[in-house]
């Protein structure tokens, strides 16, 4: 008896990564190579996004860089982010860069935000209030400290 051939399986279709994540690598090997630095990198960034997300982007940008003047503004994987020492301490992503519902507004592990066990590291936003705009402005502060 002859032995059975097997047949090929149908290759599954990876699952890798979405086009929009594959578009923020490529924006962070640019970032990496020197562009993306400064504050007009990011005001540039914030003139490109689509409204609400452009509003909310550069008053998010004022009351970080007046909460912490210190804190360098640069793109993070094509993001508005701002770091000190060269460390990214937050973040803004908006909602049409991965196609969620919600920009989101976060802290990386460089942020001093420590309170116990459990604490928020990413806000999601629709909108900002003027008392959002203080508790962000408060939570920059504490962060940099």
């Amino acid at each position: 008896m002859s032995p059975k051939k097997s047949t090929p399986k149908p290759a599954k279709k990876s699952k890798g990564f979405t086009a929009e994540e594959r578009a923020a690598m490529k924006e962070r090997v640019k970032e990496m190579k020197g562009s993306g630095e400064g504050e007009g990198a990011v005001l540039a960034k914030l003139a490109t996004m689509p409204e609400p997300d452009r509003t909310m982007g550069k008053r998010l940008h004022a009351v970080i860089m007046a909460s912490a003047p210190t804190l360098s503004p640069k793109l993070w994987y094509g993001m508005p982010a701002y770091a000190k020492d060269d460390k990214v301490v937050c973040f803004f992503q908006n909602a049409a860069k991965f196609k969620a519902r919600y920009s989101t507004f976060g802290f990386s592990d460089k942020a001093n935000l420590d309170d116990g066990r459990i604490w928020p590291t990413a806000f999601a936003l629709q909108e900002l209030t003027a008392a959002d705009e203080a508790r962000i402005g408060a939570l920059v502060k504490k962060a940099v400290s």
